[in-house]
């Protein structure tokens, strides 16, 4: 029984080893190098990058900024520079800033909002979490009025899916925009992207209906047909929880580091020697 505990605890260490050296980039004088540290250094340079997720040459890249990094430390320690009075005085400052950030982080991670604060939230502020009004919209570009008004005579008695397979028709055959190939297909789009004039006139149709007058910009004559409208609406809770959690999480995070800085002011000796009594008699 011992022996094959003996054995169990060898083969977990042989594992526990692979596992670490496989995350090993590289070694430089025996200092090891490893996927983490090249992670931290892509997160310094962008936050939401992944080292991973980088091209071979991007890794390459960042690989020889840390073996460069590396060197240039050994060559600093052995000139001395860790000596020198200007590198402790700095260190001490590094030491404070680091004590503040983690403290800081601690109390933040202390912050606890429940799913009942945040629902309230959600119920008493729901004009803040609204989806924008969006809308699918195609159109027919024409340089002249009577065409466009032609093009809306030879639509308007059709209806459904006869309407919306014509417009297609005769915006690929007389549409002079860019979208004509694509049946004058403009995508998705929010109120008020497009220039006023159109913007009004899209806004003003119902699902699967056509301008029924041209719709002058200065690009031309428009003729509009809505495919789908959607109106502003509250975003679901669920879509938002986290949103709202970690904005009252900041909230009363800001409000406990205010309450905490105004106690130890109270109890502080502080003495400030801009002012004239205060300051030093040459």
């Amino acid at each position: 029984m011992l022996k094959l505990a003996k054995t169990s605890i060898v083969a977990l260490s042989i594992i526990v080893s692979s596992a670490l050296a496989s995350d090993i980039l590289v070694t430089v004088n025996g200092k090891n190098i490893t996927k983490q540290d090249a992670q931290t250094f892509v997160t310094a340079q962008a936050p939401k990058a992944n080292f991973a997720d980088l091209k071979p040459a991007e890794q390459q890249m960042i690989t020889n900024r840390l073996v460069e990094k590396q060197l240039f430390t050994e060559l600093a320690a052995k000139e001395g520079i860790d000596k020198k009075p200007e590198f402790q005085r700095n260190m001490d400052k590094i030491k404070d800033e680091l004590l503040v950030n983690m403290w800081m982080k601690e109390q933040m991670d202390n912050a606890i909002v429940s799913d009942g604060e945040a629902k309230e939230f959600y119920e008493k502020n729901k004009a803040k979490f609204m989806s924008e009004a969006k809308m699918h919209a195609r159109h027919i570009l024409v340089k002249e009025e009577k065409d466009a008004q032609a093009i809306i005579d030879d639509m308007k008695a059709l209806k459904g899916d006869a309407l919306k397979a014509k417009f297609i028709e005769l915006a690929k055959a007389k549409s002079t925009g860019p979208s004509g190939p694509q049946g004058g297909d403009l995508g998705e789009f929010k109120k008020g992207q497009m220039v006023p004039a159109f913007s009004k006139a899209v806004w003003a149709l119902n699902n699967g209906e056509i301008t029924m007058k041209p719709v002058k910009t200065q690009f031309g004559y428009h003729v509009i047909y809505l495919e789908t409208k959607n109106e502003a609406k509250a975003l679901p809770y669920a879509d938002v929880k986290d949103k709202i959690m970690m904005s009252l999480k900041q909230k009363q995070f800001a409000s406990k580091i205010s309450e905490v800085a105004k106690e130890l002011k109270s109890k502080a000796k502080i003495v400030d020697m801009t002012k004239t009594e205060n300051a030093p008699k040459k």
